[in-house]
């Protein structure tokens, strides 16, 4: 199988790719989550499926085990469907699909045989073809996306990855065609566009110009600004290898209600590896 899944259009069999990602999805965790935005987790909480491997390579990413294949099962389509139809029965308010840009037609495929009456959320890094996600949308009706970064040398640094800006700008707008403005019933989100953005040690400045690059979409969107960020053994990064203070927190958070954001601010104390899930 030749995979064009994502942006980086590897053009190369399965496995053998950037990500490393084998024909059939791998799992490292499906399971009840509590710590998502309050708005997906409501009080039975969130039914995740991680999915293993990535397309992008962020040094500080908390979910490394994952990321790099480390950890995972893999399943076929009938497998992936039934564990999506598990979630439901333990009272899941929804199918959270973490990390899913390179297993799109997989999971589209399961989607058909799952017998799901709850909404599906694409939970993702924003590095996504526009045509995956029109794909999914028959089944999405929660966009769950990442805007890491506004500038292509953060994203190359950080993420080797340089075109991220352009194409997670492409992917939010698609999502935003898709879903129209947030739909909330008994305080859960039934339909919309959740941004959340990941203030990082340094990159105080490039998170507020990541806002002012999301500004237009404001009244669209929901925001969710993370202040969890955690310190991972393998980041090498001279920058990130230390916690993120209150003031470069509170001065983004600041930046964000000025602007008219509205969504959820995370209180600075979040973070910790209590916030990293086990796989």
């Amino acid at each position: 199988m030749i995979c064009l899944s994502c942006p980086r259009k590897c053009a190369s069999e399965r496995g053998r790719g950037y990500c490393g990602a084998p024909k059939n999805p791998v799992i490292a965790r499906a399971a009840l989550h509590h710590f998502e935005e309050p708005l997906i987790s409501g009080k039975n909480g969130s039914g995740t499926v991680f999915f293993s491997y990535c397309n992008m390579r962020c040094a500080y990413c908390q979910n490394f085990e994952v990321s790099r294949g480390q950890k995972g099962r893999e399943v076929n389509i009938s497998e992936l469907a039934d564990i999506f139809n598990a979630l439901q029965a333990q009272g899941a308010h929804n199918i959270n699909l973490v990390t899913p840009s390179h297993y799109t037609q997989a999971i589209k495929e399961a989607l058909q045989q799952a017998a799901l009456k709850i909404p599906v959320v694409y939970n993702t890094s924003g590095y996504d073809l526009p045509e995956n996600l029109i794909n999914l949308s028959p089944y999405v009706k929660i966009w769950l996306t990442d805007f890491k970064y506004a500038r292509e040398n953060s994203a190359e640094l950080l993420s080797d990855c340089p075109d991220y800006p352009s194409f997670a700008l492409t992917a939010l707008e698609t999502m935003l065609k898709l879903a129209g403005a947030p739909v909330i019933e008994n305080g859960l989100l039934k339909s919309g566009v959740i941004i959340r953005h990941l203030v990082l040690p340094g990159y105080r400045k490039k998170s507020i110009e990541v806002l002012d690059l999301l500004k237009p979409y404001k009244e669209k969107i929901l925001l969710s600004l993370m202040a969890q960020y955690t310190i991972m053994p393998q980041c090498r990064i001279a920058e990130l290898r230390r916690k993120l203070t209150s003031f470069e927190y509170n001065s983004v958070a600041e930046h964000a209600r000025n602007a008219g954001f509205e969504g959820f601010i995370q209180d600075i104390s979040a973070a910790g590896k209590e916030y990293v899930p086990e796989f």
